[in-house]
C-alpha cells in the first residue's frame, strides 16, 4: 500500500496571488522526502490549479510514482504522451464542479475509450476513476486497463454511520471484484485522518491511496513532513 499525495491545492494557493509560491514542485519534494511513494496532479482544461509548466517540472523532480489525473481530451492525451508519467488516471471533468464529483460513466464513454482514448495513450499504464459499481468495473476490465481507482467520496461524505458502512461494503465488494479480474485497486477522494483507518481495515487489496485536499489543508497547521508521517502511520497500523 502506497501513499500518493495530490499537490493540486498547493497550486491553488499559489494561483490566488500569482506570485510564484508556494510551488507544488517544492511541495512534491518535501512529500517524497517525508515518505510518500509518489505524487498526483490533475491538469484541468481550465488550468484552475496545476499549470502546464508544473507538469513538466514534476516529471523531472518526482522520483517515485507520478500519477497524471486527466480528462480524456485530445489535448490532455497529447501532454500525457509527451511527459510519459508512471500512471494516467482518467477522470470525468465538469467545468462548473469544485472537485471531481463521481466516477466515470462507463456506459457513456466505453466506445470512445475503446476506439480513441486507450489506443492513443501509447502503452502508458492507465487507471480509470470509478464508482464502486460492478458494471463499471467489468467494463474497465473488458477495455484491458491495468488498474482502477475507486471513488471514495460517498464513503467519506456519508451522512451517518449506517450510510458509511453501506458505502464501505460497496467499496469492499468492488475491490474484491477488481482484484479477482487482475486489476490493481487504487482509491481516493475525500479521505482524511479520520476516515482513512476504517477504509484500510475494511477494504482489501488497496494499492495506491491518493490524498490531496485534506492532507494539504492539515499541513497548513502541521507542516507537510508531520502530516505525511501521520498518514503513513495510519497505513502502517491498519494496513
Amino acid at each position: 500500500m502506497q501513499l500518493l499525495v495530490n499537490v493540486d491545492h498547493v497550486a491553488t494557493l499559489r494561483n490566488a496571488r500569482g506570485e510564484g509560491y508556494p510551488d507544488p514542485v517544492d511541495a512534491a519534494r518535501i512529500c517524497e522526502k517525508a515518505g510518500a511513494s509518489g505524487i498526483v496532479f490533475h491538469l484541468r482544461g481550465d488550468r484552475r490549479h496545476i499549470q502546464d509548466d508544473d507538469v513538466f517540472r514534476l516529471k523531472k523532480s518526482v522520483s517515485g510514482t507520478l500519477d497524471f489525473e486527466m480528462a480524456a481530451s485530445d489535448e490532455m492525451i497529447r501532454i500525457c504522451n509527451e511527459i510519459k508519467p508512471h500512471l494516467c488516471t482518467l477522470v470525468p471533468e465538469g467545468r462548473e464542479e469544485l472537485t471531481t464529483e463521481g466516477g466515470l460513466n462507463m456506459e457513456a464513454v466505453y466506445e470512445d475509450y475503446e476506439k480513441r482514448v486507450i489506443p492513443a495513450l501509447n502503452g502508458i499504464e492507465i487507471s480509470l476513476f470509478l464508482d464502486p459499481n460492478e458494471t463499471d468495473i467489468l467494463a474497465a476490465h473488458k477495455l484491458g486497463v491495468g488498474a482502477i481507482e475507486l471513488h471514495t467520496g460517498n464513503y467519506a461524505n456519508a451522512a451517518d454511520e449506517a450510510s458509511g458502512k453501506t458505502e464501505l461494503n460497496r467499496l469492499k465488494l468492488a475491490a474484491e471484484l477488481a482484484h479477482e479480474l487482475g486489476m490493481k485497486v487504487n482509491a481516493g477522494h475525500g479521505l482524511n485522518l479520520d476516515n482513512l483507518p476504517e477504509l484500510i481495515k475494511e477494504v482489501p487489496y488497496l494499492n495506491d491511496i491518493s490524498i490531496g485536499h485534506a492532507l494539504i489543508s492539515k499541513s497548513v497547521f502541521w507542516g507537510l513532513d508531520k502530516t505525511i508521517k501521520a498518514y503513513l502511520k495510519i497505513m502502517e497500523d491498519h494496513g
